[in-house]
């Protein structure tokens, strides 16, 4: 009797755990501009049809975690439902004076620029905390950047102590500067993958590798 009582009791928790399962939380997580809700509408127009989130040039355009929930992906014979978290990108300096800098279109005047750095600010914390809801993360870092930045050394540094799964994305591919080899061996203990968000290049290797990373949340 104890003995199917204990079945019972672990066949309901192993349920439980496959429900919970059946969507999987993907965060988007990175430096300001380096393409995280870029890749997200590609994926969300991809299988949706639909965009999650508007795209600038400026820095901090995203200021809030915006999501999208039931995001069926397909490859090959596999499908998976995912929810989006695209997240600000994160900063360790923030200076409201960078706002009134740049180009005409783009720069501010001292109290927007002011308004701007705070909720980018706000912004950061926020997507901090979203790791404690996620399952797996995918940090988006631009190619023809440094990866030895002290952002993103951060960013994998919070990972690693929370034990999130990650893949790591080098987008902008497209650009000449690009050097994926440059962020492969900046951090060899995650799989790199090289895409461009911005003209879909390469995303079925991208989308491979999404499934292998579901399958370590």
């Amino acid at each position: 009797m104890a003995i199917k009582i204990l079945r019972d009791f672990t066949k309901r928790m192993f349920g439980m755990f496959f429900r919970q399962k059946e969507e999987i939380s993907l965060g988007f997580y990175g430096p300001p501009n380096a393409g995280k809700t870029s890749l997200a509408n590609k994926i969300c127009k991809d299988w949706t049809g639909d965009e999650i989130g508007k795209v600038s040039k400026m820095a901090h355009e995203t200021r809030t975690v915006q999501f999208k929930e039931e995001v069926e992906i397909k490859y090959k014979d596999k499908s998976l439902k995912f929810k989006l978290v695209d997240t600000p990108g994160i900063a360790t300096k923030i200076d409201y004076e960078d706002f009134m800098k740049g180009g005409k279109k783009n720069r501010m005047k001292k109290k927007q620029a002011q308004t701007r750095a705070k909720e980018a600010t706000q912004g950061i914390v926020e997507a901090i905390k979203w790791l404690d809801d996620v399952d797996a993360v995918i940090v988006v870092l631009d190619a023809t950047e440094n990866p030895y930045s002290q952002v993103n050394i951060t960013i994998l540094g919070n990972l690693v102590a929370r034990d999130i799964p990650v893949l790591v994305v080098a987008n902008k591919v497209d650009l000449r500067k690009a050097d994926i080899k440059k962020v492969e061996s900046a951090f060899p203990e995650y799989e790199v993958v090289g895409i461009s968000a911005k003209y879909g290049k390469n995303m079925d290797e991208f989308y491979e590798s999404v499934f292998r990373l579901a399958k370590k949340a």
